[in-house]
């Protein structure tokens, strides 16, 4: 069998923002990880990343090499260590299988499967809590590797925000909302979810400056350490963000949650005030999202999460319904 980096072409590495000029599966680098230490494991680890790739081989082998393996307390080693490999278009994924840890100290992980030996497309969703060393793709001696299709949307949304926003706490990654956006609409995405530690940090929104995006999702809520610094802190970063993307579409978001406590309400008033100040002003391209209302009116919306906090698939499908409209017709209008 013929062996490829992931860092080489033909394979395509998606969700990973310079992935090619800094050759690292790290979200962050390292000038901004050094700006926030806080994210000095999260920054590097490759939530939403995805390796792309087509072939006509028969057998495919995948083998990762992770830097970190840790047990998390909210999802099973198959959510959080594993890899999901898929065949076929992007609206029409099918699961091939997982490249995944037999247990806790097994940093290589290596799989095999059996393809049509027809031309398709693979798409491989890297693991969402560890740190990648290398990710390997093997095939038959006498089979092709080609890029993968391209997306339709092929301008990223960028999502930022909190553990949530990072995939916490589905069973399978593609089920986070930002990925079901992503699979029904065909568009490429970043995932800058950080558990725990979106706090709004002006390092960050330098940084995301840097890059190309079509939306920015700002989910800037549930990590702020109480309401006084999210007020602080929430309406500087949306500012900074529209100063250096003066068209982009900009979502704000809410705590999805059904039922707010009091705080949470003062913690939503404050990123409603942010909203209402940026409408005052004149910005036409801002938009509101009552996390609540992702549940409104469904009868099972407390069924919608693994501890009160962290939504399940199903809480995550609601999610990706209420946004999917709006980004769908934001993606048309930018066509």
């Amino acid at each position: 069998m013929r062996t490829y980096s992931a860092f080489n072409a033909p394979i395509k590495v998606f969700g990973i923002a310079d992935f090619y000029k800094r050759r690292s599966f790290a979200r962050l680098p390292d000038e901004v990880i050094k700006a926030v230490p806080s994210l000095e494991f999260l920054g590097r680890r490759s939530s939403g990343g995805r390796v792309c790739f087509r072939t006509n081989s028969s057998t495919l082998c995948i083998k990762i090499e992770l830097e970190t393996l840790s047990v998390d307390i909210g999802m099973s080693i198959y959510a959080s260590q594993s890899a999901f490999v898929y065949t076929g278009s992007r609206q029409d994924l099918r699961l091939l299988g997982l490249v995944n840890p037999p247990n806790y100290e097994t940093k290589v992980l290596q799989n095999s499967f059996e393809l049509s030996g027809e031309m398709q497309d693979i798409t491989v969703l890297v693991p969402r809590n560890e740190i990648i060393k290398s990710i390997d793709v093997s095939i038959d001696d006498n089979a092709e590797l080609c890029e993968p299709t391209p997306y339709k949307y092929s301008k990223p949304i960028l999502y930022y925000g909190s553990s949530i926003t990072e995939g916490g706490c589905c069973c399978n990654p593609i089920n986070c909302y930002n990925a079901m956006i992503s699979r029904h609409l065909d568009v490429d995405y970043y995932n800058f979810g950080f558990s725990g530690s979106c706090k709004g940090e002006s390092a960050l929104a330098d940084f995301f400056n840097t890059l190309d995006f079509s939306i920015f999702v700002l989910d800037y809520d549930h990590n702020a350490p109480d309401v006084a610094h999210l007020e602080a802190t929430h309406e500087p970063f949306y500012k900074k963000i529209r100063e250096a993307n003066k068209s982009v579409p900009i979502l704000m978001l809410t705590r999805p949650r059904p039922y707010l406590t009091e705080e949470e309400t003062q913690r939503k008033d404050v990123v409603k005030k942010t909203y209402e100040n940026a409408i005052a002003s004149g910005d036409k391209n801002v938009y509101f999202f009552d996390g609540p209302s992702f549940f409104k009116g469904f009868a099972d919306s407390e069924h919608c999460f693994i501890d009160g906090c962290h939504p399940n698939d199903l809480g995550f499908f609601k999610m990706a319904e209420a946004l999917e409209p709006t980004i769908k017709a934001l993606l048309e209008g930018l066509k």
